[in-house]
């Protein structure tokens, strides 16, 4: 069944990108939104991989020209989106979609496709994501403390968020994370096998499993409040 729409989305830091390359290694069909930006490559990132790194000025050409599927602007500076040509690409290459956004990006595409199977990813802790984002940091060459506490906090307000997305995955061991992944895709596509079934339930935001709990809590952030 070609055509489904999966949305992702996950603090910085959370191994996103390294979870969805594995899934896409195990499933088949699966293509990859590659979002347009206003901010400058980071460290190796090249133009068309992880991001169309464009001006501003054109940007907000295609605002006007509304030939975006969902766009927004983060932290009150650089824009982010998503172009409506990579639904019609998916859909001529009889392919579904990954769309790898941010909450406010996803909360806009969930209005206008309810339809969509969305997905949170979760880092087991605050203390994981900080050593994450660390890492990534220094990887880059530039560690700046302001950037890494400013993105601790929204991963915190995006966290409260959660509850709006059908599932949830707590990326500590890859692994596992992508097997749940993987079952989550095959159960869209009425392709799950009884086990796959059963995995892609117990990732159900609503289900509050205790390893996402666990992670939420050390955010302080409760399910108890999440609809059953």
């Amino acid at each position: 069944m070609a055509g489904l729409l999966f949305i992702i989305s996950a603090p910085s830091g959370s191994g996103k990108s390294t979870l969805v390359s594995e899934v896409r290694r195990l499933v088949s069909g699966l293509e990859f939104s590659v979002s347009y930006t206003t901010r400058a490559p980071r460290g190796s990132e090249e133009d068309g991989k992880e991001y169309h790194f464009i001006t501003r000025e054109r940007f907000e050409r295609m605002i006007a020209a509304d030939e975006f599927l969902e766009w927004a602007q983060v932290f009150g500076k650089d824009y982010y989106g998503t172009a409506r040509t990579a639904l019609t690409h998916a859909g001529e290459q009889g392919h579904d979609l990954l769309l790898d956004i941010d909450v406010q990006g996803a909360l806009q595409v969930m209005e206008k496709m309810p339809e969509a199977v969305s997905i949170f990813i979760l880092p087991p802790s605050p203390q994981v994501l900080e050593l994450r984002l660390r890492n990534r940091s220094q990887a880059e060459g530039v560690t700046q403390e302001e950037v890494i506490e400013r993105r601790l906090n929204q991963a915190r307000t995006e966290l409260s968020r959660i509850e709006r997305y059908r599932y949830a995955l707590v990326n500590d061991v890859l692994d596992q994370a992508a097997s749940e992944m993987r079952s989550i895709v095959l159960t869209a596509r009425s392709e799950a096998s009884e086990e796959d079934g059963y995995l892609a339930a117990s990732c159900e935001t609503r289900a509050g499993s205790a390893r996402l709990a666990s992670s939420l809590s050390s955010f302080g952030v409760s399910l108890e409040h999440f609809p059953c």
